[in-house]
C-alpha cells in the first residue's frame, strides 16, 4: 500500500482516504487468507506434524469452525471497504475483490487447492504485488503508471520470497502430507535459487522504478541490507527450523523496500 500510494503522489496528489480503505482490504484479505490456510490445512491433516510457527487448527487451540469463521469475517471486511473503493472509483473493482477472496480461499480450500499443485508463488506475486499495488495507484490517480508496475515486481517479489522459504521448510512434512507445492516440484537447491533470484528482482525492480520516477527511488536499495542475513541462511543450506527467521528477515526486507523507494516519491 506504501508502495502504490508513493507513485500515485509522484504522479498526482494521493487520496488519502482511499489509501487508507485500500489498507483495509489489503490486511482484511492477508488476515483471511491466513485463517482460511490454517483451516484448510487443518482439516486435511497438513499441519499435524508441522516444522514451522503454531498453527491454531493443527495445534488443537482453536477449533476448525471458529478459524473457519474467523476467515470469511476478515473477508466480509475486506469485501466492505472494497465496495467503498469500487463505489467511489470503477464498480468493475467489485469483480476483482471477488477474484481476490476466491483465490485468498482456494490457496489451501476446495478440493483441488492450487496451493498444493505449484501455484502459491505464482498467485502470491499477482496477488499481494501486481494487484495490491497497481490497484492502490489507480484507485488513487484512476491512470495505469509504469511505475506502479516497477513497484508491484518490487513487492511481489519479496511477497513471493517469504512464501518460497516456507515451502523450502516445510519441503519433508510436505512431500510426506502430499502437498505439490512449488518447492517439493523444484527440489531444495533449485528452491534456494530461486529465492536468490527473486531477491535479486526485487532489486533490478528499484532500479526500474527509478527510471520511472526519480533517481532517489535507489535508496530503495537498502532493502538488501536486512535481506542478507536470510539470503546467507537460505544460501548455506539451513533446513528446517533453522529458516524460520528467514521469514521475518524478508519480510522486513520488504518494508524496508517500500519505505526507502517509496518515501522519496513523496517528496520530489
Amino acid at each position: 500500500m506504501l508502495a502504490g500510494t508513493a507513485v500515485a503522489a509522484h504522479v498526482a496528489e494521493p487520496v488519502w482516504w482511499r489509501a487508507v480503505l485500500a489498507l483495509v482490504v489489503s490486511l482484511a484479505l492477508q488476515v483471511g487468507v491466513n485463517y482460511a490456510n490454517d483451516y484448510s490445512d487443518g482439516v486435511r491433516g497438513t499441519d499435524d506434524d508441522r516444522v514451522g510457527p503454531m498453527r491454531l487448527v493443527g495445534s488443537g487451540a482453536a477449533s476448525a469452525s471458529a478459524v473457519k469463521r474467523a476467515a470469511f469475517l476478515s473477508f466480509g471486511v475486506a469485501a466492505v471497504a472494497g465496495l467503498a473503493l469500487a463505489a467511489a472509483t470503477a464498480w468493475w473493482l467489485v469483480a476483482v475483490g471477488a477474484v481476490c477472496v476466491a483465490a485468498a480461499w482456494f490457496y489451501t480450500g476446495g478440493s483441488r487447492p492450487y496451493g498444493y499443485l505449484g501455484l502459491g508463488e505464482v498467485m502470491v506475486f499477482v496477488f499481494f504485488g501486481l494487484v495490491a499495488v497497481v490497484g492502490t495507484t489507480y484507485v488513487q490517480t484512476r491512470t495505469w503508471e509504469v511505475a506502479a508496475l516497477w513497484a508491484a515486481v518490487g513487492i511481489g517479489s519479496l511477497a513471493c520470497a517469504i512464501l518460497v522459504v516456507n515451502n523450502l521448510r516445510d519441503i519433508p512434512t510436505d512431500t510426506l502430507a502430499g502437498k505439490r507445492t512449488l518447492a517439493v516440484l523444484l527440489g531444495d537447491r533449485a528452491t534456494r535459487g530461486l529465492y536468490a533470484g527473486l531477491v535479486a528482482a526485487a532489486g533490478a525492480a528499484v532500479v526500474g522504478l527509478a527510471v520511472t520516477t526519480s533517481g532517489w527511488a535507489l535508496l530503495g536499495l537498502g532493502f538488501v541490507l536486512p535481506a542478507l542475513p536470510g539470503l546467507r541462511t537460505v544460501l548455506g543450506g539451513a533446513t528446517g527450523p533453522a529458516l524460520v527467521p528467514v521469514l521475518q528477515s524478508t519480510g522486513v526486507a520488504q518494508l524496508v523496500w517500500a519505505v526507502l523507494s517509496g518515501v522519496p516519491l513523496f517528496l520530489v
